[in-house]
């Protein structure tokens, strides 16, 4: 299933044993931080990969999507900023890399090109990325962690706890057990200048989160993480039947159609193929 090509895709890239190796983010100097910063900040989408589903039942505990078909966009993100880099989200699994498609279950995964190739494009590798934070643990979020174990994680306490609550959570996420992880509880201004803002919206995992980023040009952006997985899901208020909680994760989507209306932002739901393709792609970005 899924879960084991997450379980073997970071076996083979990680040998570590967990343990709780807690920092703080390092100290940005004063000049760094200042209202002009977004004019500096730029957001690049990264291709992370494709998963085709032969029948989306799984994703509405409604039982409307029943024998649906159709295809999902997996994707990470380049957040630039004075300060320092930051990668949202990490995608399919490396071992899926030039691969053929693999299926498993209703899933079909394919991924052209790691993010390693992709940074290359604006001259960059993984070594250069400072932070490093994922909207939930899934394994379509967490697949490329083997490539960035100098970046400092940024964790909600919540996720991190389930992250390592049982033996099989331990094995699949052993590849951040080493990494220099940054705790947090609730929502966590990443550059401490209120410009990119990891926002709890717990319930599809204990920790789930989205990601506000303030762009001059484009205003506020708001990544949706699994809150929602395509449109339909965001217009019915649809939940999967593989949340943690559903009830916490219908509060997280009211207080996210709040937060989104009152700062007029634009909502890129992660893995619909429509929302994805409207963005710039590298070394093209928004800003």
């Amino acid at each position: 299933m899924l879960m084991k090509i997450m379980a073997l895709s970071l076996i083979l890239t990680a040998c570590v044993q967990q343990e709780d190796s807690v920092s703080t983010i390092p100290a940005a100097p004063d000049s760094a931080i200042t209202e002009s910063n977004e004019d500096l900040i730029k957001l690049y989408t990264f291709d992370c990969g494709t998963i085709a589903v032969s029948d989306f039942d799984l994703f509405s505990s409604a039982g409307d999507y029943a024998e649906q078909a159709g295809s999902l966009a997996s994707t990470c993100y380049l957040i630039r900023h004075p300060v320092g880099d930051l990668i949202w989200d990490l995608g399919l699994p490396l071992a899926t890399v030039g691969e053929p498609p693999q299926v498993n279950g209703i899933f079909t995964l394919s991924l052209k090109r790691s993010l390693a190739d992709q940074l290359a494009v604006l001259d960059m590798t993984p070594a250069d990325i400072e932070f490093m934070a994922i909207s939930h643990s899934h394994f379509d979020h967490t697949g490329q962690i083997a490539l960035f174990p100098d970046a400092h994680w940024l964790v909600n306490d919540n996720e991190f706890d389930h992250m390592f609550s049982s033996d099989e959570n331990n094995k699949q996420n052993l590849a951040f057990a080493d990494l220099e992880t940054v705790k947090y509880s609730g929502d966590h201004d990443v550059f401490g200048d209120g410009s990119v803002n990891i926002l709890a919206m717990p319930g599809h995992t204990p920790g789930h989160s989205a990601l506000q980023v303030n762009l001059t040009g484009a205003g506020t952006v708001l990544l949706t993480g699994d809150l929602y997985h395509r449109q339909e899901s965001r217009d019915l208020q649809r939940v999967p039947r593989f949340n943690t909680d559903e009830a916490q994760t219908r509060a997280s989507m009211t207080a996210f159609e709040a937060f989104a209306t009152a700062s007029d932002a634009r909502v890129i739901i992660q893995h619909s193929q429509a929302d994805i393709a409207d963005l710039p792609k590298p070394p093209e970005f928004l800003h």
